[in-house]
């Protein structure tokens, strides 16, 4: 093992699959959760994936950052990556203070605890929404960043703290990774996206159309400036996504230059381009009905992903296809099912 690396939010979509990547990459993770929006069941799922008897897993809230300094202080760690954050756009309309509570706050926390036990390489979970409405499509990371949620205003104070804090003290390295829209799961199908999570993106209420939990896909608009007139967006596979988290490390961890990357596949794909891809994966034309559109939503939004390739040396690998087929492998295993009645 090359050293530990604390993952907030780690028993996670993205964090447990990220958790697979870095053990493969020779690295030693360690969770911290506070399990308000994952389930206990993931860590031996994950346990079997890797090969482990054990893991280290700290039931903690990031915003603890006394408990988080005694994990650090244990010693061997080279770095953290942050997922840990309320993550839902509409919420956040609602509930503003509870996300800038916990996504700022427990950002804080965390950058509080690893200054004092010296650990200044950090992988921060960014979000294209911090881009908010763009004309330059794909957009690049130059773009004015802007926002049009509470979560996309959390998300974009938590960049800013990153570079006053590395502005300030040259000791800090920090990875700020702007993801477009993570989807699929792990080839195993021991983990994927968690069934119980209210569905905040396209996928998952397609994979509950093709379970038959719901009876047809709300499209909400054909009348975007598309080739289908239904809006278009990046998604990208969430091993990809973790393979990013690896590389983004490793290369501050050879240079110690911070770095700010969009992380997406560069490729667009409408409503219908995904209702039809999944389709394929489960055998069958999967129905829609179109809906009226919704306030905010655009055309298209894609990134440009050149600078992930030059600056970490980050290639996706796998295609819409090969996407759609691992979340309905996963959606098909005992697995699945034991997630989706775990209430842990």
């Amino acid at each position: 093992m090359v050293g530990k690396v604390l993952l907030t939010g780690g028993a996670g979509y993205i964090g447990s699959h990220t958790f697979v990547a870095l053990q493969d990459a020779g690295y030693d993770p360690v969770i911290l959760d506070d399990f308000s929006n994952a389930k206990k069941s993931v860590l031996d799922r994950i346990k079997l994936i890797c090969q482990r008897s054990e893991i280290e897993c700290h039931q903690v809230d990031v915003r603890d950052s006394d408990a988080i300094f005694e994990i650090l202080n244990q010693g061997g760690f080279v770095a953290a990556v942050h997922f840990a954050a309320k993550k839902a756009v509409g919420e956040s309309v609602e509930k503003p203070l509870d996300y800038i509570d916990i996504n700022c706050t427990g950002l804080l926390s965390l950058l509080k605890a690893m200054e004092r036990a010296e650990v200044f390489n950090l992988v921060f979970s960014s979000s294209a929404t911090v881009y908010g409405d763009q004309e330059i499509i794909p957009i690049p990371e130059t773009a004015t960043r802007s926002y049009a949620s509470p979560y996309a205003f959390t998300k974009l104070m938590g960049e800013q703290i990153l570079e006053q804090v590395g502005d300030a003290d040259p000791r800090w390295s920090f990875g700020t990774l702007r993801y477009f829209n993570p989807a699929g799961a792990h080839a195993s199908g021991m983990i994927g996206e968690d069934p119980a999570d209210i569905p905040n993106n396209l996928m998952p209420y397609i994979a509950k159309v093709a379970t038959g939990e719901f009876e047809h896909l709300s499209v909400f608009g054909d009348t975007y400036n598309t080739h289908d007139g239904t809006g278009v967006r990046d998604y990208i596979h969430v091993m990809d996504l973790a393979d990013a988290h690896v590389k983004s490390l490793k290369t501050l961890q050879k240079n110690s230059i911070s770095h700010a990357i969009n992380i997406g596949t560069g490729t667009g794909y409408s409503v219908l381009d995904m209702l039809a891809a999944y389709g394929r994966a489960v055998g069958k034309t999967l129905p829609h009905k179109i809906a009226p559109r919704r306030d905010g939503d655009v055309d298209t939004l894609l990134g440009e992903v050149e600078k992930a390739e030059e600056v970490i040396g980050f290639k996706t690998r796998y295609d819409l296809d090969e996407i759609c087929a691992s979340s309905w492998h996963w959606i098909n295993t005992g697995a699945f099912q034991a997630a989706k009645e775990d209430n842990s």
